[in-house]
């Protein structure tokens, strides 16, 4: 099971927002990727890079030049994978961290 956790889903309204304001026609597709990235993580949940010193991952997502990374972590007890983050490959780091 994937989850987002509340920063997760407002960096998504963030990434939203900014792409709306640059090109409208467009925003709603890069929410799509993004979902659509993320949930390969429901079949293999250990496919992130490893965040060093940390029991978190990151998922590089393809698109266009460039992408997303969303940060998660997975349990494997439980089955649930939480995304934490979403930032923009050129974004410096994850909002508020």
């Amino acid at each position: 099971m994937i989850v987002f956790d509340e920063d997760a889903l407002a960096d998504l309204e963030r990434i939203f927002e900014f792409n709306f304001e640059r090109d409208p026609g467009t925003a709603l597709e890069h929410i799509r990727r993004i979902r659509e990235g993320v949930s390969i993580l429901g079949r293999h949940p250990e496919i992130g890079r490893v965040v060093a010193r940390s029991p978190q991952r990151e998922l590089v997502i393809s698109y266009g030049k460039s992408g997303y990374i969303a940060l998660y972590e997975f349990s494997p007890a439980a089955g649930v994978v939480r995304v934490t983050a979403i930032r923009h490959q050129r974004e410096a780091g994850y909002r508020g961290r």
